[in-house]
Formats: structure tokens, C-alpha cells, sequence
């Protein structure tokens, strides 16, 4: 009987609220409720900077302070309470004016003539997912609050509390998941080919439930 409560929790968090998180262009609104991730912010950039590139994230008191502070190849944004500045560049870059929070890389980036910077921003309650995919270029993730489950064909990573990220390779089908007990907010960038699709839901590949059986030991008493 134990053994069938245990793989009937673990079937449920495998299909507890699959949010087209990652598969979605829908742009972003107002309300930042828990459901689909968005798209938050788009770029096209002609020509990335040279050498190892890392996505940073910096925090500012106002629009106009960010706006002032952007590089060629920052976006700003407003989301979670703060206006931010997410730019592309080398790993010493450092805004002006700003609160750095982060940087994620370096950025696996393959060649190609022109790119887009997709970032998405995303509210899932525990146990949510977003739908198997791939992406045509790297994808960081970074997390505001809560605990991220990323699986893939080589295994399972996991990001835990305010801050962390992951981050993986265009190529392999993906299962994103929050999991821990609270909400996970935040952000992804997605840096791929314009002339290449950014996702590509996927029906070839299955978990193998890593995720789901790390949600269902975190939500346990």
C-alpha cells in the first residue's frame, strides 16, 4: 500500500499544472499571478560582444536609471517589485548607478548571423511545470524566490532559494519545474538564431520523474 501511495503522489506532481511556460511569446501583462510564463522583453542584436558572454542582472531605483545605464545590448524591464537591466556582455561588465544582482554563464552561443534575447518572466506554484521543449539557443534561468528542478536526458539539476540559477545548452529536451514550498518567481533568457524558432515543444522524449519525486520529498511534513 505504501508503495502505491508513493508512486500515485509522484504520478500527481508529474501532472499537477503543466504552464506553457517556456513554449509561449504571449506577451507579458500587468498582473503577475501564478500561470504560463511570458515574454517580458525581446531584442534583436546585430553583433554580440567579443569573448565569453554572461547574462547580468542589475537591479535600479527607476526606468529612467536604467534606460541611462544600458549598454548596446541591455533591455530594461519591470517585474517583482523592481525595475531591472538585463544586459549581454563580458564577464567584468558592471552597470552604472545600479545594484548588480547576478550573472549567469558563460553563454553557450553558437554562431550565427544575427540574434534575439528572449526573457520571460514566470509565477509557478509548487509542482508546476512548464512543457517539454528545446531551444534553439542557451537558456539561463534565473529564480527571484523559490526552488527550481531542471531535468534533462543527462540528469536533474536543482537551484534552491532567492538567487539561484541554472543554466543549459540549446539541444536537449527540457523539463522545468518549481518545486520546494513556495512560489517560484522569475526570469529566463533565451538566446538563439532569428532566424531559428526559440522553442520547439517536443513529444519524443519522457522525464523520468526526477522532479516530480524531489517536489513531492520537499512538500512532505
Amino acid at each position: 500500500m505504501a508503495t502505491i501511495r508513493a508512486i500515485l503522489v509522484v504520478l500527481a506532481a508529474m501532472t499537477a499544472s503543466t504552464a506553457w511556460g517556456q513554449a509561449t511569446t504571449r506577451p507579458c501583462g500587468a498582473e503577475e499571478v501564478v500561470g504560463p510564463a511570458c515574454l517580458i522583453a525581446r531584442q534583436e542584436i546585430a553583433t554580440l560582444p567579443a569573448g565569453p558572454l554572461y547574462w547580468h542582472l542589475d537591479r535600479f531605483a527607476t526606468q529612467a536609471a536604467a534606460a541611462q545605464a544600458a549598454a548596446p545590448t541591455s533591455t530594461t524591464a519591470t517585474a517583482f517589485g523592481s525595475v531591472w537591466l538585463f544586459t549581454i556582455a563580458g564577464k567584468g561588465w558592471r552597470s552604472h548607478g545600479g545594484v548588480h544582482v547576478s550573472k549567469i554563464g558563460p553563454l553557450p552561443v553558437e554562431p550565427a548571423t544575427t540574434y534575439a534575447a528572449e526573457y520571460l518572466r514566470s509565477v509557478f506554484s509548487p509542482g508546476m511545470t512548464a512543457p517539454l521543449h528545446v531551444h534553439s539557443g542557451p537558456e539561463a534561468f534565473f529564480a527571484v524566490s523559490g526552488d527550481t528542478c531542471l531535468e534533462t536526458p543527462d540528469g536533474v539539476r536543482i537551484g534552491r532559494g532567492p538567487g539561484n540559477h541554472l543554466l543549459i545548452r540549446a539541444g536537449p529536451p527540457m523539463l522545468l519545474m518549481a518545486i520546494g514550498t513556495t512560489p517560484r518567481r522569475g526570469f529566463a533568457l533565451i538566446l538563439h538564431d532569428t532566424d531559428r524558432p526559440p522553442t520547439t515543444l517536443v513529444h519524443d522524449w519522457q522525464p523520468q520523474g526526477l522532479c516530480a519525486r524531489r517536489s513531492s520529498a520537499s512538500m512532505k511534513p
